[in-house]
């Protein structure tokens, strides 16, 4: 769901809150996530998922265009996995995905 389209929606279930109000609030919530990561801690939302940071290690890889082999450095990586609900509400839908196996 695109931010704005979460805004709509939010707002459409609360419309006594201005719209300038749901988008502070959510600016909020996704900032202080960030944070949150940049700090090393995991965020875990019951019944949604957990977010954790992996690190990769340096690895050699090669340049599709020239084949030339290029070193690339540890890169850290946000992992989302998702919780029990979500996944089974998924995975009851996964006819309506258009997702090909």
């Amino acid at each position: 769901m695109v931010k704005s389209e979460l805004l709509f929606a939010i707002n459409k279930k609360f419309p006594d809150l201005p719209l300038s109000d749901v988008e502070l609030a959510l600016n909020c919530i996704l900032n202080q996530m960030i944070n949150t990561l940049v700090q090393g801690e995991r965020i875990e939302i019951r019944g949604f998922g957990r977010f954790v940071l992996r690190q990769r290690p340096p690895r050699i890889a090669r340049n599709p265009k020239t084949g030339e082999a290029v070193s690339l450095p540890t890169k850290v990586g946000v992992h989302f996995k998702p919780g029990k609900e979500i996944s089974d509400r998924v995975d009851a839908k996964r006819d309506q995905c258009r997702i090909t196996e």
